[in-house]
């Protein structure tokens, strides 16, 4: 599960990272909300998780655009200050937990809990690939609907499918998957990698993973 968090401090960023890499599996962190809207066009993210108090669009404005691309994806606002209006809104735009900082570990994770109570509550943990696969992110499973059958991936095809299905719709270089699947970039044999590759778009479908000659491949996910 990945958790995309928001903030412009520093040092506070870099300490909150840790935790929620701790708890989550996996934080992207950014300074500023523009950044995070940008990294959202082509990557998957399954929680937000936001200061209010934000350089260039504040964390309302932020939950706003997020509103408009996902009516669904849980969102935990951060303040200093707990203020009337900024509550509102909260409530407006349906947040699921809103903190007062300084956020203590249990409060923190509680609040996640919540997060992922909401996902699995409007099934946001079921990925539509196309018209006839889709992926439970939960359960680490997928299904073709057209046979209703679950299709069996080993552990380095599933490490590489999750990892285009992050990178949806973007190439992802040769080695960038020889290091994520294999933990190195250089002591992965060309036959061991083309093997891989070949097993996993036989099992998929090579329409659906494909393959950008001298640079990498890319994960073709339909946009809703």
């Amino acid at each position: 599960m990945t958790i995309a968090y928001v903030e412009d401090e520093d040092i506070i960023r870099e300490n909150m990272t840790k935790t929620l890499n701790l708890l989550c599996g996996e934080c992207v962190s950014f300074n500023n909300a523009k950044e995070l809207l940008i990294h959202l066009k082509t990557n998957n993210i399954d929680i937000v998780l936001t200061d209010i108090n934000l350089p260039k669009m504040d964390g309302i404005e932020l939950i706003k655009q997020l509103r408009n691309q996902n009516e669904n994806i849980p969102i935990i606002l951060l303040t200093a200050y707990l203020e009337t209006e900024y509550l509102l809104k909260a409530i407006e735009y349906r947040v699921v937990e809103y903190l007062n900082k300084p956020v203590d570990y249990e409060t923190l994770l509680n609040a996640l809990l919540k997060a992922v109570k909401e996902i699995v509550r409007t099934g946001q943990y079921i990925i539509k690939i196309n018209s006839t696969l889709f992926y439970n992110v939960l359960k680490k499973e997928l299904k073709n609907n057209k046979n209703n059958k679950i299709i069996n991936l080993t552990t380095k095809e599933l490490k590489l499918f999750e990892l285009l299905l992050k990178n949806k719709n973007r190439v992802v270089s040769y080695d960038e998957i020889k290091t994520d699947v294999w933990n190195s970039a250089y002591e992965v044999t060309e036959s061991a990698f083309k093997n891989l590759l070949s097993k996993l778009r036989n099992k998929v479908g090579k329409d659906i993973i494909v393959n950008i000659s001298k640079v990498g491949y890319r994960l073709e996910v339909e946009v809703n």
